[in-house]
């Protein structure tokens, strides 16, 4: 199983396998055709309103984490995250978030409960 972080905005790869956007939102100035997105799966993306906590700077990067896990217990989340273990059980997947500090971010949560 490979499971790597990439941020959106950089080019794609024939290593990247399954490209799978991780952010809820669609990056800022780019084209769908540029991002060459295999799949989309919203629910598996941290809530709005989690993600506005973090980026306030209301709490640290460790409670963010532990408060987005509780999130991806959520069955759709979770049927979800499972979706995509799947696909890495098969192949390459790439997490591909526009974070400017994707070891930061959700995406880093993501790979270890994949690769867990």
């Amino acid at each position: 199983m490979s499971v790597r972080i990439r941020r959106v905005y950089e080019p794609p790869e024939s290593a990247d396998g399954v490209r799978v956007l991780v952010d809820r939102l669609w990056p800022r100035g780019l084209s769908k055709d540029a991002a060459r997105v295999d799949q989309w799966p919203k629910a598996l993306t941290p809530s709005t309103e989690l993600r506005r906590w973090f980026h306030e700077g209301q709490g640290s990067y460790e409670e963010f984490a532990e408060r987005y896990e509780a999130e991806l217990a959520d069955p759709e989340a979770a049927g979800l995250l499972d979706r995509v273990r799947e696909l890495a059980s098969k192949g390459d997947v790439t997490l591909l978030t526009a974070s400017k500090t994707p070891e930061q971010s959700h995406a880093t949560v993501l790979v270890r409960l994949l690769e867990s």
